[in-house]
C-alpha cells in the first residue's frame, strides 16, 4: 500500500499542520540514525531508567505500607498481582506495537502513517480499559476466592482488585502515550509522565492508608485509591505533552477513521508482546496456586517480584531506549548501527544483572526486613531470594533478545521464548519440586526456566540475523509495497 493511500485516512484539515510538524521534527529524530550509538543509548536510557526505578521504588514503598497493616494484607495484594501484571501486559503490549510501528515508519520517512498509528493507539487504550473494568465489577470475588478461605485476605483482596481495575482507564491510556513519546526519542518527556504518577502515589499512600492530615483511614483501599489518583495525574500530563510538545508525529483524538491495516501492523508486534507479557500473569497465577497451602510462601513470592523490579527496571530502561533506535535503523536498513545498539545494550544489561545478583546474595535478610518479615518469613525468604536471583544474568540475554525481535517486527519470536520459559518449564518444574521436595525447593524452577529460555532465544536470534538482518546492507531488489 502506498503512502498516498495511507494519507487518505487522515482528515484533510490536519494535513498541512501534520506535514509541518513532521518536517520540524525530522532533524530531531534523525539522531537515531546519525548520533554515535553509545552516546545515543545513554542519552535515551537514563530518563526511563530513573523514572522506572522510582516507579519500582514507589511500588515497594506501597507494599511496605500495606505490610504494616498485617501479613494478611500483604498476601492479599500479592494475590491481586497476576491481574495487575495482566493489565500492564495488555497496555504495554499495545504500546510496544505502536512504538515499533512509529519508529519503523519514521525511519522509512512515512510520517503520516506514524501519526495515524499514534492516534489509533490511544483509542485502543480505552478498549483495553473496558476489559478490566468488567473483571473488577463481576469477577473480583471469584478470583480472590479461588486462592483463600481467610475472610480478611478475601475482603482485602476483593477491595484492592476492584479499585485498581475499575479505575484503570487513565492507566491504559498512559501506557500507550508513554510508548508514543518514546518512539520519537523523547525519553525525558516519558520520564516526567512516569515520575508524576509515582510521586503523587507515594505522597498519597501513607495519607490514605493511615488517615494522616485529616484524611479518613482507608487501609488497603487507600493504597488502591492512591494508585488510581497517581495514574490520573500522569495521564493528564502525558496527553498535554503529546498534543503540544511531541515533534515528528501529529496526534488526533477525534476526527479520523480506524484503519484496520494500521491496527494489524500494530498488533503484529504488539499482540505477541502482549501475550508474552501476559504469560507472566499466568505464571504468577499458577505459582500462587501451587503455593496456596502456604500464605507465607505467597507473600514471599510477592515480595520477590516487588524487590526484583528495582533490579530489572534499569534494564527495562535500556530496553525502552534501545527499541526505537533498533527499529529506526532497521527501517533505514543500517545493519551496523542496529547490531551495535544490540551489543552495547546487552553489555549494560549483563552488568546491571550482575550487580542485582550480588545484592540478592549478600543482603536477603535486610531486604525482607523492609516488609516487617516475621521469623517464619525470614526462614523461607532468605534462601528463596538467593536461589531465584540465579536467573538474573541469563534473563539479561532473554530480555535484550526480545527487544531486537520486537524492534524488527518479529515479536512472535519473543512469544515463543516466553511460552517455553514461563509456561512449559517454570510451572511444571515448580509443581514437581513442591510435590517431591517441598516449597523450599520450588524456587529452583526460576533459574532452570531462565536457562532454557536463554538457549532458545539465542537460537532464534541467530535465525533472525541470517534471514533479515544480514541482508540489510544490500540494495532492495523491489519497491516497498
Amino acid at each position: 500500500m502506498t503512502e498516498n493511500n495511507t494519507g487518505n485516512n487522515l482528515v484533510e484539515s490536519a494535513a498541512d499542520s501534520s506535514a509541518a510538524k513532521i518536517n520540524k521534527g525530522a532533524h530531531k529524530i534523525n539522531k537515531m540514525g546519525t548520533m554515535p550509538i553509545g552516546r545515543l543509548l545513554l542519552s535515551m536510557a537514563w530518563p526511563p531508567t530513573i523514572s522506572m526505578s522510582i516507579n519500582a521504588f514507589y511500588n515497594i514503598i506501597d507494599s511496605i505500607f500495606v505490610a504494616m497493616l498485617s501479613e494478611g494484607s500483604l498476601t492479599a495484594v500479592s494475590l491481586v498481582m497476576p491481574i495487575q501484571i495482566l493489565m500492564v501486559s495488555i497496555g504495554v503490549g499495545s504500546g510496544v506495537g505502536v512504538n515499533s510501528l512509529i519508529a519503523r515508519r519514521l525511519g522509512e520517512k512515512r510520517g503520516e502513517e506514524a501519526s495515524l498509528a499514534a492516534s489509533i493507539g490511544l483509542r485502543m487504550g480505552l478498549v483495553n480499559y473496558l476489559i478490566f473494568a468488567i473483571v473488577g465489577i463481576f469477577l473480583a470475588p471469584a478470583f480472590i476466592g479461588s486462592f483463600t478461605n481467610d475472610a480478611h485476605i478475601f475482603q482485602s483482596g476483593v477491595t484492592y482488585l476492584r479499585i485498581v481495575t475499575i479505575g484503570s482507564a487513565f492507566f491504559m491510556v498512559q501506557l500507550v502515550i508513554e510508548k508514543v513519546i518514546q518512539s520519537t526519542g523523547q525519553m525525558v518527556a516519558s520520564m516526567l509522565i512516569t515520575l508524576t504518577g509515582a510521586i503523587v502515589n507515594l505522597i498519597l499512600d501513607p495519607i490514605l492508608i493511615f488517615g494522616l492530615l485529616g484524611a479518613p483511614k482507608l487501609g488497603i483501599a487507600g493504597a488502591a485509591i492512591a494508585t488510581v489518583i497517581g495514574q490520573v495525574c500522569a495521564t493528564i500530563l502525558g496527553i498535554y505533552l503529546c498534543l503540544k510538545h511531541v515533534h515528528g508525529i501529529h496526534i488526533r483524538l477525534t476526527g479520523f477513521k480506524m484503519d484496520w491495516r494500521i491496527i494489524k501492523d500494530i498488533y503484529s508486534v504488539g499482540l505477541p508482546s502482549m501475550i508474552m507479557q501476559s504469560i507472566g500473569s499466568v505464571m504468577v497465577f499458577g505459582y500462587n496456586a501451587i503455593l496456596a497451602s502456604s500464605p507465607t510462601a505467597v507473600a514471599v513470592l510477592g515480595i520477590y517480584f516487588k524487590l526484583q523490579s528495582i533490579i530489572f527496571m534499569p534494564l527495562f530502561g535500556v530496553n525502552q531506549a534501545a527499541m526505537p533506535i533498533m527499529g529506526y535503523n532497521f527501517g533505514a536498513r543500517k545493519k551496523d548501527r542496529l547490531m551495535e545498539t544490540y551489543k552495547k545494550a546487552l553489555t549494560g544489561a549483563v552488568v546491571m544483572m550482575a550487580i542485582g545478583f550480588a545484592i540478592f546474595q549478600i543482603f536477603p535478610k535486610e531486604l525482607l526486613f523492609l516488609f516487617s518479615a516475621s521469623e517464619n518469613m525470614l526462614s523461607m525468604g532468605i534462601p528463596a531470594l538467593r536461589i531465584i536471583s540465579l536467573c538474573f544474568i541469563p534473563a539479561a540475554f532473554g530480555i535484550m533478545n526480545s527487544t531486537i525481535f520486537q524492534a524488527t517486527g518479529n515479536g512472535f519470536y519473543s512469544l515463543i521464548a516466553s511460552v517455553i520459559r514461563q509456561l512449559a518449564v517454570i510451572l511444571p518444574v515448580a509443581y514437581f519440586l513442591v510435590q517431591t521436595e517441598g516449597v523450599a525447593s520450588s524456587w529452583y524452577s526460576f533459574p532452570i526456566a531462565e536457562m532454557v529460555g536463554f538457549v532458545l532465544s539465542a537460537f532464534l536470534l541467530r535465525r533472525l540475523y541470517r534471514t533479515k538482518i544480514a541482508t540489510l546492507d544490500q540494495p532492495l531488489k523491489e519497491s516497498r509495497m
